[in-house]
């Protein structure tokens, strides 16, 4: 169910983006607003309230403002608010916690306010929608149906039982194949640019690593705080952050990668 709903939603968003470009920015920004509630949740930390207003706020509107000369204010304000926070509730508000909140909070903040960045591209927004979500995705996927299938050896089993190295393996493969499939689609359709498969492959290759660094690391942190996931808005798939943790560490590789090797160049 959560499939059917969800690839529908991303192809009309990714529809929308090409004739509107600011919809991406304003997206992510829900997206990463809703996944430092759920992050301060798992902790409870939703209860201190100037703390989770300020890190929510900082959340969303960065990804809306990143490619706007604001950005560099929010991140100001955000500064000042959070540790006037701390300072203000310091018998109150264990070091500890500030520093879990803060740290997740731009951790997310960076990985969707790229996503919103390398989206923004005039070449082709839906090009990069669609590469930002389809490889960590096929990745994870891959992982996965091929781990269930072949899998024996454990990648990182105190943290993450269900990874193995096979399973890696697969979601290289899987991820790999399909950015070359994207690329080949999306070659059809953009007449005015040539696509980079260099770029694409390099980036399949990282984003099969990444993503797993990405996923082990949120689930190391939900293994601390003894929960098993982090939300349920997506019913039996967990919350937003459970969906995006990989991509939050994915999207600002594409956005280094192009800048190195961009993925479209004009011909």
């Amino acid at each position: 169910m959560t499939a059917a709903i969800g690839i529908p939603a991303a192809v009309f968003v990714m529809i929308i983006t090409e004739l509107w470009h600011p919809l991406t920015c304003i997206m992510a920004g829900i997206a990463s607003g809703m996944m430092v509630i759920e992050y301060l949740s798992a902790r409870r930390l939703t209860s201190c309230v100037p703390l989770m207003v300020s890190c929510v706020a900082f959340s969303a509107l960065t990804p809306m403002l990143v490619i706007t000369p604001y950005a560099y204010i929010t991140a100001v304000l955000f500064m000042i608010a959070a540790f006037g926070v701390l300072i203000y509730l310091h018998n109150k508000l264990t070091l500890s916690s500030f520093t879990y909140a803060i740290s997740g909070t731009v951790l997310i903040t960076f990985g969707m306010s790229a996503f919103s960045t390398a989206v923004n591209n005039e070449a082709s927004p839906s090009f990069f929608f669609a590469m930002l979500l389809l490889l960590p995705w096929m990745a994870d996927g891959g992982g996965y149906f091929i781990g269930s299938k072949f899998g024996k050896r454990r990648l990182c089993p105190q943290i993450s039982p269900k990874k193995t190295v096979e399973g890696a393996i697969g979601g290289f493969v899987f991820c790999l194949v399909s950015a070359l499939i994207m690329g080949i689609v999306f070659q059809l359709i953009i007449r005015d640019y040539a696509v980079n498969f260099a770029s694409l492959i390099i980036l399949a290759l990282l984003d099969s690593v990444v993503s797993i660094l990405g996923d082990i690391s949120f689930s190391l942190i939900k293994r601390h705080l003894n929960i098993k996931d982090y939300g349920s808005f997506f019913p039996g798939h967990g919350g937003v952050l459970d969906r995006f943790d990989s991509i939050i560490f994915t999207a600002p590789v594409a956005v280094a990668v192009n800048i190195i090797l961009p993925f479209l160049t004009a011909v």
